[in-house]
C-alpha cells in the first residue's frame, strides 16, 4: 500500500510534491492531482512529509491518514525560551537520591524518538538501567577496565585521567556514573551506517528534553568507551547480537540549580 489521494479533499496546491525530498510525487493524476511516480516504493524514504504538509488531509501514506497522526498543537517556544534552554543546559554530575517515575523516562524517550536520522532509518533502541546496585556494578566494571588500560595502554589512559577516576573510586567516590539513579543507553545495529549519528542526535534530544523538565543528564563517556572495548562490560549490558552502544546518559534530579551561564569559546566560522 502506497500513497493515496482523496480527490474530493485535494485542492491541487502541490504542497505534497514540493515537500517530498525524494521527488517521487508529481501532479500527473486526475485533473492535475498529485500521484506517485512509477517505482516510488523503492525511492520513498518514509519521512512522512507529504502526509504532514497537506492542509486538507487529502493524502494517506502506507495506510496512514490524518486520523492516525497527532495534530501539531500549542505555541512554538519563543526565542528567549529556546535560548534559556540551550544556554542553561548543564552536564549534571551530582544528583538527588530520588529515582524518577518510569512514566517520566518514557516521556523523554517519546520525545527523543522524533529525532532525525539519515534516510529516516530510525535505528535507535534504548536500554534503561536503574538502581544503585546495578549502576554501582557497572561503575566497578568501568574501573576494572581503567586499571587494565593504565597498565596495558598508558598512552590512552593518561590523557583521559583514568588514574584519578580509579583513585576516586577506591576512596568511595564514583566518577563514572556520579551517583545518578538512572542510565539511558542508545544502541543499534553495528553495521547500520546511520546508527552513530542517529543515536547521538536522539541522546541530544533526550538531554535537552530532560533539561526542559527540570531534570539533569550527563554523557557517560567512560562507560560508553568501555562498552565497546571491554568484554566484561559487554557481558553486563547483554545487548542483542550484532548491536552496540553508541552513547549513554546519566539521568536524574539535579542536586542543585545553576544561576548563570559561564562564557564559552567564541564562534569560529568561515564564511564563503
Amino acid at each position: 500500500m502506497g500513497i493515496s489521494i482523496d480527490l474530493d479533499k485535494c485542492t491541487r496546491d502541490a504542497l505534497c510534491a514540493l515537500a517530498c525530498p525524494a521527488q517521487i510525487i508529481t501532479l500527473t493524476g486526475e485533473n492535475g492531482a498529485p500521484a506517485p511516480v512509477e517505482g516510488f516504493e523503492e525511492m520513498c524514504i518514509a519521512c512522512g512529509h507529504c502526509l504532514a504538509v497537506c492542509p486538507t488531509g487529502a493524502l494517506s501514506w502506507k495506510g496512514i491518514g490524518p486520523a492516525q497522526c497527532a495534530p501539531l498543537e500549542g505555541e512554538l517556544s519563543s526565542p528567549d525560551q529556546l535560548t534559556r534552554l540551550i544556554k542553561g543546559r548543564r552536564s549534571i554530575r551530582r544528583y538527588q537520591d530520588q529515582p524518577l517515575e518510569p512514566s517520566t523516562i518514557e516521556r523523554l524517550l517519546e520525545l527523543a524518538r522524533y529525532a532525525p536520522s539519515g534516510h529516516n532509518a530510525q535505528p535507535v533502541h534504548w536500554l534503561v538501567i536503574s538502581g544503585r546496585e546495578q549502576l554501582d556494578g557497572l561503575s566497578a566494571i568501568v574501573v576494572d577496565w581503567m586499571r587494565y588500560m593504565i597498565k596495558e595502554d598508558p598512552e590512552v589512559a593518561e590523557p583521559m585521567h583514568f588514574d584519578r577516576a580509579v583513585a576516586a573510586w577506591e576512596a568511595g567516590k564514583d566518577r563514572i556514573l556520579r551517583g545518578a539513579p538512572h542510565l539511558v543507553l542508545a544502541y543499534a545495529e553495528k553495521a547500520n551506517p546511520f546508527a552513530p549519528a542517529a543515536c547521538t542526535i536522539a541522546l541530544t534530544y533526550l538531554e535537552l528534553a530532560a533539561s526542559g523538565l527540570g531534570l539533569g543528564a550527563c554523557w557517560a563517556g567512560y562507560l560508553n568507551r568501555a562498552s565497546n572495548l571491554f568484554p566484561p562490560m559487554q557481558k553486563a549490558l547483554d545487548l542483542p547480537e550484532g548491536m552496540v552502544s553508541f552513547g549513554s546518559l546519566m539521568l536524574g534530579v539535579p542536586a542543585f540549580g545553576y544561576q548563570r551561564v559561564p562564557p564559552r569559546t567564541s564562534v569560529r566560522v568561515t564564511w564563503r
